[in-house]
């Protein structure tokens, strides 16, 4: 009996790269600055509230949109930091988690034949998703130390074809948060060719150096053609419950809402109502955790200067990115691999960040760990 090939674009990808390299952080008994998520869990106070909603319920099925006092909460979020309103009603989504937020935005906003925008390095979700929902994948590759945007590289992937630019700030996997002047071009050519951007917010209180996180959506024009997506699991230290909403204008939010429905439909009430705990009483907690990690990072940055690493800006995220040019002319896999054998420390190679012939010297470690784990490494 003939098999039948599996989609292309699923079929045809390998393990990711941060179960490769956990794995053999495993084997090797190595410090994991690898994956990025704190090994350390957010506060009390909301895990109780999820814990006591969990006990006494109800546990069935909350609506499809998220719970309102979720969605009152996230609201109330955005109007505190970034005087932005929104509509609990029909402007905001729960999901679960970011990634299926983002996957929603990409089901809801693109189809076959459209052009969509990634911005390398970028989020290795992005590529296949868009690819699955039949778009043609255009690439703004930022360029080291730097990673600016700027006029001349928005004029070489904007044509009048494209729908959709993904905006990734604070960036993963190179710590750049877009400043006023790049997001005010980016909003230029998102009105002169008439197309929607999807950002990426889920770092967006992990900024250093008192850096300020700007809504590509607070921005003139930008209402009507964007939407942001939010993590709790980032801002309150809980990567595991995976819980994330959608903002934006409601003619976007209803055809992310019907992708939504087919993909998880709905997302753990309990967990939920402990996240919406979180934001109206524990963003002190949010707030500390930046400046925490802000020290965390000088401290890495140190360890990494000494060793020979040449250590690039990190100005948000849980991440800073090094050259090894000056260390080794292997490629960044391979050097991420040996430095796990033989040092005792995991690293993800960036490479896998970027499409085709994209840098092969530079690493990332992930510094969302205990003091003394890092000190250890």
């Amino acid at each position: 009996m003939r098999r039948r090939d599996p989609n292309p674009v699923f079929g045809a990808l390998g393990t990711t790269i941060f179960s490769v390299m956990s794995a053999l952080a495993a084997k090797h008994g190595a410090v994991n600055l690898g994956q990025g998520f704190p090994d350390e869990d957010g506060p009390l106070a909301i895990r109780e509230a999820a814990a006591k909603a969990l006990r006494e319920g109800p546990n069935q099925y909350p609506p499809m949109q998220g719970l309102i006092e979720l969605r009152r909460a996230v609201a109330a979020h955005s109007r505190r930091f970034y005087d932005l309103e929104f509509d609990p009603e029909n402007e905001i989504l729960i999901t679960s988690g970011a990634t299926e937020a983002l996957t929603d935005c990409m089901m809801g906003l693109v189809g076959p034949g459209d052009e969509a925008i990634l911005i390398e390095p970028a989020y290795d979700s992005y590529p296949p998703i868009l690819k699955a929902a039949g778009a043609r994948i255009r690439s703004l590759r930022l360029e080291a130390p730097k990673f600016r945007i700027d006029e001349a590289a928005l004029a070489s992937v904007f044509t009048e074809n494209t729908k959709l630019i993904m905006v990734n700030s604070p960036l993963n996997p190179i710590g750049r948060v877009f400043d006023r002047e790049e997001l005010e071009l980016l909003a230029t050519f998102l009105t002169r060719y008439d197309a929607y951007a999807v950002c990426d917010e889920v770092y967006e209180h992990l900024v250093f150096d008192g850096r300020e996180h700007i809504p590509l959506i607070s921005l003139p024009g930008m209402r009507e053609r964007t939407v942001r997506v939010g993590s709790a699991g980032k801002m309150f230290s809980l990567t595991g419950w995976k819980i994330g909403w959608i903002e934006g204008p409601q003619h976007l939010i209803l055809p992310i809402t019907k992708a939504h429905q087919f993909n998880t439909f709905t997302t753990s009430p309990a967990l939920q109502i402990g996240v919406a705990h979180g934001l109206r009483h524990e963003m002190g907690y949010a707030l500390d955790n930046a400046r925490e990690l802000q020290e965390k990072r000088d401290l890495i940055a140190k360890a990494l200067s000494r060793a020979g690493f040449e250590v690039l800006s990190c100005e948000g995220t849980y991440f800073i990115t090094t050259s090894i040019r000056g260390l080794t002319n292997e490629p960044d896999r391979a050097f991420c691999e040996r430095l796990t054998r033989e040092a005792g420390i995991t690293a993800i190679p960036l490479s896998v960040f970027y499409g085709e012939d994209g840098p092969t010297d530079l690493v990332r470690f992930a510094f969302c760990k205990k003091r003394e784990t890092i000190e250890e490494s």
